[in-house]
């Protein structure tokens, strides 16, 4: 009898490619040295250049490395001292105007006032909280605010004091 030809299915594929980045994490491997253990046993970079035995070696060496086969643990958080509440960034006296302009456009379209314009802000600028932005950085949040507005039909009314 003959070995039995392997089948390399793209179903098995990826459960495999799952098995590996689960073992990647499970051990805790940054992506320079799982690059590197993935070159020395499989000869390749990247995980998705691994053939169906590049597969199989990787994860018998994770394996023999420690990994159980299994997803990590999920572990609770261990127990600190309360932390002191949370405080937004006071804006400056030349800020202030436009930040709660950009709060009011918030509330309009139904968002938690902070916590989405600072994701903007982060994804525009890569600054943390809008409140730090500059005159230029918030006008342009006000404006991507605005076009948001006009394409979910709500408009944005400013106070009449």
């Amino acid at each position: 009898m003959g070995a039995r030809p392997v089948v390399d299915s793209e179903g098995a594929r990826r459960a495999d490619l799952a098995r590996i980045h689960i073992a990647k994490k499970a051990l805790g491997l940054d992506d320079d040295a799982y690059r590197d253990i993935m070159f020395t046993v499989a000869r390749v970079r990247s995980s998705a250049e691994l053939d169906f035995t590049g597969r199989k070696r990787l994860i018998e060496h994770f394996l023999k490395c420690g990994w159980n086969g299994s997803k990590p643990a999920r572990t609770s958080a261990p127990k600190q001292a309360p932390k002191a509440a949370h405080r937004r960034p006071t804006p400056s006296a030349a800020m202030a105007p436009m930040c709660r302009k950009v709060r009011a456009q918030l509330i309009s379209l139904g968002r938690r006032p902070d916590s989405y314009a600072d994701a903007i802000a982060q994804r525009m600028f890569n600054v943390q909280f809008y409140e730090w932005l500059h005159s230029d950085q918030l006008h342009a949040l006000v404006a991507a605010l605005a076009v948001e507005q006009a394409a979910r039909g709500v408009a944005y009314v400013p106070s009449t004091r």
